[in-house]
Protein backbone atom coordinates (compact mmCIF):
# COMPACT_ATOMS: atom_id res chain seq x y z
CA UNK A 1 0.00 0.00 0.00
CA UNK A 2 3.03 2.43 0.51
CA UNK A 3 4.41 1.48 -2.83
CA UNK A 4 0.92 1.94 -4.32
CA UNK A 5 0.72 5.98 -2.79
CA UNK A 6 3.81 6.65 -4.18
CA UNK A 7 3.43 5.23 -7.55
CA UNK A 8 -0.31 8.07 -7.66
CA UNK A 9 2.24 10.94 -6.60
CA UNK A 10 2.33 11.09 -2.76
CA UNK A 11 4.58 13.61 -1.47
CA UNK A 12 5.94 11.77 1.12
CA UNK A 13 5.66 8.86 3.18
CA UNK A 14 6.44 7.44 6.23
CA UNK A 15 5.94 3.88 7.48
CA UNK A 16 5.87 2.40 10.85
CA UNK A 17 6.64 -0.44 12.60
CA UNK A 18 8.23 -2.60 15.30
CA UNK A 19 10.96 -4.10 12.88
CA UNK A 20 13.99 -1.77 12.05
CA UNK A 21 15.77 -3.30 9.40
CA UNK A 22 12.61 -4.31 7.27
CA UNK A 23 11.28 -0.59 7.82
CA UNK A 24 14.77 0.81 6.79
CA UNK A 25 14.66 -1.47 3.52
CA UNK A 26 11.28 -0.48 2.69
CA UNK A 27 12.04 3.28 2.98
CA UNK A 28 15.38 3.23 0.98
CA UNK A 29 13.87 1.01 -1.48
CA UNK A 30 10.81 3.27 -1.63
CA UNK A 31 13.26 6.72 -1.72
CA UNK A 32 15.45 4.69 -4.69
CA UNK A 33 12.40 4.07 -7.14
CA UNK A 34 10.02 7.18 -6.72
CA UNK A 35 12.21 10.15 -5.37
CA UNK A 36 10.14 11.00 -2.80
CA UNK A 37 10.83 11.52 0.98
CA UNK A 38 10.47 8.03 2.73
CA UNK A 39 11.03 7.40 6.25
CA UNK A 40 10.90 4.83 8.76
CA UNK A 41 9.61 5.26 12.68
CA UNK A 42 10.03 2.67 14.71
CA UNK A 43 7.18 1.94 17.07
CA UNK A 44 4.87 -0.40 18.66
CA UNK A 45 1.53 0.53 18.17
CA UNK A 46 0.55 -1.15 21.72
CA UNK A 47 2.43 1.86 23.39
CA UNK A 48 0.40 5.05 23.59
CA UNK A 49 2.75 7.81 24.35
CA UNK A 50 5.72 6.19 21.85
CA UNK A 51 2.85 6.46 19.35
CA UNK A 52 1.97 9.89 20.14
CA UNK A 53 5.85 10.76 19.59
CA UNK A 54 6.42 9.60 16.34
CA UNK A 55 2.86 10.65 14.58
CA UNK A 56 4.23 14.31 16.08
CA UNK A 57 7.54 13.91 14.88
CA UNK A 58 6.16 12.60 11.17
CA UNK A 59 4.45 15.68 11.49
CA UNK A 60 7.15 18.14 12.07
CA UNK A 61 9.84 16.06 9.59
CA UNK A 62 7.41 15.71 6.64
CA UNK A 63 5.53 18.76 7.14
CA UNK A 64 1.91 17.25 7.67
CA UNK A 65 -0.02 14.14 8.24
CA UNK A 66 -3.40 13.27 5.44
CA UNK A 67 -3.74 10.20 5.42
CA UNK A 68 -3.39 7.14 7.73
CA UNK A 69 -3.34 3.57 6.62
CA UNK A 70 -3.33 1.36 10.04
CA UNK A 71 -2.58 -2.04 8.86
CA UNK A 72 -0.60 -3.77 11.79
CA UNK A 73 -2.19 -6.71 12.85
CA UNK A 74 -1.48 -10.24 14.23
CA UNK A 75 -3.83 -13.99 13.92
CA UNK A 76 -3.99 -16.54 15.99
CA UNK A 77 -5.37 -19.14 13.83
CA UNK A 78 -6.60 -23.11 15.22
CA UNK A 79 -7.03 -21.96 18.48
CA UNK A 80 -9.94 -23.84 20.09
CA UNK A 81 -11.86 -21.32 22.48
CA UNK A 82 -12.12 -23.57 25.35
CA UNK A 83 -7.62 -23.59 25.43
CA UNK A 84 -7.44 -19.86 24.23
CA UNK A 85 -4.36 -18.66 26.28
CA UNK A 86 -5.61 -14.99 27.56
CA UNK A 87 -2.36 -13.41 27.32
CA UNK A 88 -2.49 -14.38 23.74
CA UNK A 89 -6.11 -12.81 23.61
CA UNK A 90 -4.95 -10.00 25.22
CA UNK A 91 -1.90 -9.24 23.58
CA UNK A 92 -3.92 -9.63 20.16
CA UNK A 93 -6.86 -7.14 21.12
CA UNK A 94 -4.18 -5.00 22.21
CA UNK A 95 -2.24 -4.80 18.70
CA UNK A 96 -5.31 -5.14 16.19
CA UNK A 97 -7.87 -2.67 18.18
CA UNK A 98 -6.23 -1.05 20.59
CA UNK A 99 -3.28 -0.17 18.02
CA UNK A 100 -5.55 0.83 15.82
CA UNK A 101 -7.52 3.70 17.69
CA UNK A 102 -4.03 4.58 19.26
CA UNK A 103 -2.66 5.74 15.44
CA UNK A 104 -6.03 7.10 14.75
CA UNK A 105 -6.40 9.33 18.29
CA UNK A 106 -2.61 10.47 17.30
CA UNK A 107 -3.24 11.11 13.44
CA UNK A 108 -6.71 12.67 14.60
CA UNK A 109 -5.54 15.36 16.46
CA UNK A 110 -3.19 16.52 14.18
CA UNK A 111 -5.76 16.48 11.57
CA UNK A 112 -7.58 18.40 13.72
CA UNK A 113 -5.33 21.03 14.49
CA UNK A 114 -4.12 21.12 10.53
CA UNK A 115 -7.48 22.54 9.65
CA UNK A 116 -7.42 20.55 6.46
CA UNK A 117 -9.48 17.42 7.07
CA UNK A 118 -8.12 14.07 6.22
CA UNK A 119 -8.45 10.21 5.11
CA UNK A 120 -8.10 7.30 7.59
CA UNK A 121 -8.18 3.69 6.35
CA UNK A 122 -8.36 0.89 8.89
CA UNK A 123 -7.51 -2.05 7.58
CA UNK A 124 -10.30 -4.56 8.75
CA UNK A 125 -11.20 -8.17 7.19
CA UNK A 126 -14.40 -10.22 6.17
CA UNK A 127 -13.35 -11.63 9.47
CA UNK A 128 -15.29 -9.03 10.88
CA UNK A 129 -18.40 -10.30 8.71
CA UNK A 130 -18.28 -13.50 8.96
CA UNK A 131 -16.92 -16.90 10.74
CA UNK A 132 -13.91 -17.91 8.52
CA UNK A 133 -14.22 -22.15 8.46
CA UNK A 134 -12.03 -24.32 9.09
CA UNK A 135 -9.72 -22.36 11.74
CA UNK A 136 -10.87 -21.52 14.85
CA UNK A 137 -10.02 -17.87 15.53
CA UNK A 138 -12.24 -16.11 17.85
CA UNK A 139 -9.76 -13.25 18.83
CA UNK A 140 -9.02 -12.56 15.24
CA UNK A 141 -12.41 -12.07 14.25
CA UNK A 142 -13.70 -10.28 17.16
CA UNK A 143 -10.78 -7.68 16.98
CA UNK A 144 -11.89 -7.27 13.38
CA UNK A 145 -15.23 -6.73 13.99
CA UNK A 146 -14.19 -4.14 16.56
CA UNK A 147 -12.04 -2.27 13.82
CA UNK A 148 -15.07 -1.76 11.60
CA UNK A 149 -17.03 -0.70 14.24
CA UNK A 150 -14.39 1.68 15.52
CA UNK A 151 -14.26 3.14 12.24
CA UNK A 152 -17.84 3.81 12.36
CA UNK A 153 -17.50 5.83 15.45
CA UNK A 154 -14.86 7.88 14.48
CA UNK A 155 -15.91 9.01 10.92
CA UNK A 156 -19.21 10.20 13.43
CA UNK A 157 -17.08 12.01 15.39
CA UNK A 158 -14.51 13.65 13.22
CA UNK A 159 -16.90 14.22 10.13
CA UNK A 160 -16.97 18.11 11.32
CA UNK A 161 -13.80 18.02 10.79
CA UNK A 162 -13.44 17.31 7.27
CA UNK A 163 -12.11 14.00 8.41
CA UNK A 164 -13.38 10.93 6.65
CA UNK A 165 -12.55 7.51 8.17
CA UNK A 166 -13.01 4.50 6.28
CA UNK A 167 -11.99 0.77 6.82
CA UNK A 168 -11.18 -1.91 4.18
CA UNK A 169 -12.47 -6.29 4.86
CA UNK A 170 -9.93 -8.10 2.53
CA UNK A 171 -10.75 -11.66 2.19
CA UNK A 172 -8.20 -14.32 1.65
CA UNK A 173 -5.02 -12.58 0.03
CA UNK A 174 -2.16 -14.00 -2.05
CA UNK A 175 0.52 -12.63 0.10
CA UNK A 176 4.00 -13.44 1.49
CA UNK A 177 2.37 -14.57 4.79
CA UNK A 178 -0.08 -17.13 3.33
CA UNK A 179 2.94 -18.62 0.73
CA UNK A 180 3.57 -21.35 2.89
CA UNK A 181 3.55 -24.71 2.04
CA UNK A 182 1.79 -25.68 5.50
CA UNK A 183 -1.20 -23.75 4.25
CA UNK A 184 -1.32 -25.05 0.60
CA UNK A 185 -5.00 -27.78 2.10
CA UNK A 186 -6.16 -24.77 3.17
CA UNK A 187 -5.96 -22.70 0.32
CA UNK A 188 -7.65 -24.51 -1.18
CA UNK A 189 -10.53 -25.05 0.90
CA UNK A 190 -10.77 -21.27 1.05
CA UNK A 191 -10.75 -20.98 -2.90
CA UNK A 192 -13.84 -23.67 -2.94
CA UNK A 193 -15.73 -20.98 -0.51
CA UNK A 194 -15.14 -18.61 -2.70
CA UNK A 195 -17.08 -17.92 -5.53
CA UNK A 196 -13.82 -16.27 -7.67
CA UNK A 197 -12.21 -19.49 -7.01
CA UNK A 198 -9.10 -18.14 -5.90
CA UNK A 199 -7.26 -16.04 -3.63
CA UNK A 200 -7.05 -12.18 -3.87
CA UNK A 201 -4.27 -10.07 -5.83
CA UNK A 202 -2.54 -7.35 -3.34
CA UNK A 203 -3.34 -4.57 -6.00
CA UNK A 204 -6.41 -5.64 -5.84
CA UNK A 205 -6.33 -4.50 -2.61
CA UNK A 206 -3.83 -1.47 -3.10
CA UNK A 207 -6.19 0.05 -5.53
CA UNK A 208 -9.17 0.37 -2.78
CA UNK A 209 -6.56 1.68 -0.70
CA UNK A 210 -6.24 4.48 -2.87
CA UNK A 211 -9.41 5.08 -3.56
CA UNK A 212 -10.05 5.62 -0.16
CA UNK A 213 -6.81 8.25 0.00
CA UNK A 214 -8.21 10.34 -2.81
CA UNK A 215 -10.22 12.78 -3.41
CA UNK A 216 -12.25 10.31 -5.28
CA UNK A 217 -14.27 9.45 -2.09
CA UNK A 218 -14.49 12.48 -0.93
CA UNK A 219 -18.59 11.80 0.02
CA UNK A 220 -17.24 8.70 2.00
CA UNK A 221 -16.84 7.67 5.57
CA UNK A 222 -17.93 4.82 7.57
CA UNK A 223 -18.08 2.54 4.98
CA UNK A 224 -16.49 -0.69 5.11
CA UNK A 225 -14.90 -2.00 1.47
CA UNK A 226 -15.24 -5.80 1.10
CA UNK A 227 -12.84 -7.19 -0.70
CA UNK A 228 -13.05 -11.05 -0.51
CA UNK A 229 -14.25 -12.60 -4.24
CA UNK A 230 -17.91 -12.52 -2.99
CA UNK A 231 -16.77 -14.66 0.04
CA UNK A 232 -19.32 -13.36 1.99
CA UNK A 233 -22.05 -13.99 -0.10
CA UNK A 234 -22.55 -17.52 0.90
Amino acid sequence: MAEALCQVGCKAIAIMDVLQEHGDEAAEALNKKYNIAAAFYKVDVREEQAVHDVIQSIALDLGSVDVLICSAGIADSNMPAETYDIGRFRRLIDINLTGTFLCAQAAGKIMIEQGTGGSIIFIASMSGHIVNWPQQQSCYNASKAGVIQLGKSLAAEWAPYKIRVNSISPGYMDTALNRVPALDAQKKMWCSRTPMNRLGNVDELNNTAIFLASDASTFMTGSDIIVDGGYCVW
